[in-house]
């Protein structure tokens, strides 16, 4: 009995503090909705496509890749105070808005309510809630079946993370705090606790998160210095406008979110690189106590370099990835090579990929160093 409470306590107490931290969420920032200003009451309700009354959608004579056109359609409201009621009203459908319907699909709708009835309807988007949830669930089952019960821990220290960003760091920076100082909380938090609960507590994950935050910062302030230098801040990024928005109704910093964006971005990969070092030297010393730390140290800089240069592969892959679109409007311009290379939102994407791949690589010696002086007292 001793064992199992021993066993699944850590994750217990995790999940406690993700209850925890959600409760709290509110306490920390209470304004969670910007104000209507257009003065027009719109809620969304899941709605059922029950009638194709009338289909005028044709191919779009452009692109030939979109359909577009009108559709009359009759819904059913799922949900909410206005369930099982029936509406029909038109579905524009453009190549921006392109939602084409069929019956029995399951959409969201966007209800304009005045005197307590819904004086407008408007197709919102597919109703995807199912779906996301049943990959959710495949992919905790496969941790879970993979990984077995370090399965189950890296689920848990999931969750964490994600708790920790939604619950804790977005309402601290719509609270006024400094976004990178709300950011370091949160990558403390969660290289703690996931190396913790992953690896228990040993000199191995010590070794880990010291790697990990060393690594982490390094990026930041590599960020932050050619930033300054490159007149590159928050105020230069995609969304600025919106977040600006979102600033006059809150305590939101915009000019810190760039530097912010970066310490969450890096996490993964410089803590799969720290925690990778950590545990190729226990491995060593482990195996044969009697290595020198020179020795020591050789080899796990053989397997830091090994890493290098496929998470810096990684990192900068998925934030090619995530501004793809911007890369093709980019390239596709008509613009001369100054102009080009002078650009806002590419300076800001060379910044985060250059000073994230700069975290992974200072990670390595870093991670091998304190490793040593752990291992070789």
């Amino acid at each position: 009995m001793k064992t199992v409470i021993k066993k699944w306590s850590p994750i217990v107490f995790v999940l406690l503090a993700c209850g925890i931290m959600i409760f709290c969420s509110t306490m920390i920032y209470e304004n969670n909705y910007l104000p209507d200003r257009l003065n027009r009451n719109v809620q969304y309700y899941k709605a059922e496509v029950i009638e194709i009354v009338e289909d005028l959608i044709e191919p779009d004579s452009y692109t030939g890749e979109f359909e577009v056109g009108v559709q009359n359609i009759k819904v059913e409201i799922k949900g909410g105070p206005y369930k099982g009621e029936q509406y029909e009203f038109k579905n524009y459908v453009s190549r921006l808005y392109n939602i084409v319907l069929q019956e029995k699909n399951n959409i969201v709708v966007a209800a304009f309510i005045e005197d307590g009835q819904i004086s407008e309807l408007n197709v919102n988007s597919y109703y995807r809630s199912d779906v996301l949830l049943v990959l959710a669930l495949i992919f905790f089952a496969l941790v879970a079946w993979v990984g077995k019960f370090k399965g189950v821990k890296s689920v848990v220290s999931l969750l964490f993370t994600g708790t920790c960003i939604v619950c804790l760091m977005i309402p601290m920076m719509l609270r006024g705090a400094e976004p990178i100082a709300a950011a370091l909380l949160v990558v403390v938090l969660s290289t703690t606790v996931t190396l913790g609960l992953v690896s228990g507590r040993s000199k191995k994950t010590v070794n880990a998160i010291i790697g990990t935050l060393a690594g982490v910062i390094i990026a930041t302030v590599v960020a932050y210095l050619f930033g300054h230098l490159a007149n590159l801040s928050g105020g230069t990024m995609q969304d600025t406008e919106s977040l600006l928005y979102v600033s006059e109704t809150s305590g939101l910093k915009v000019k810190g979110l760039l530097f912010a964006s970066i310490l969450i971005a890096s996490l993964g990969a410089v803590m799969d690189v720290a925690m990778s070092i950590a545990s190729a030297m226990y491995e060593f010393i482990t195996v044969n106590p009697n290595l020198s730390k020179k020795e020591l140290i050789r080899s796990g800089m053989n397997v830091g370099t090994d890493m290098i240069g496929t998470m810096t592969n990684t990192l900068v892959l998925a934030l090619a990835g995530g501004s793809l679109n911007g890369f093709i409007l980019i390239f596709v311009a008509s613009m001369d090579t100054t102009h080009m290379l002078n650009l806002d939102v590419l300076g800001v994407e060379i910044i985060q990929g250059l000073a994230g791949s700069i975290g992974i690589v200072m990670t390595v010696p870093v991670s091998v160093l304190v490793g040593c002086m752990l291992y070789k007292k």
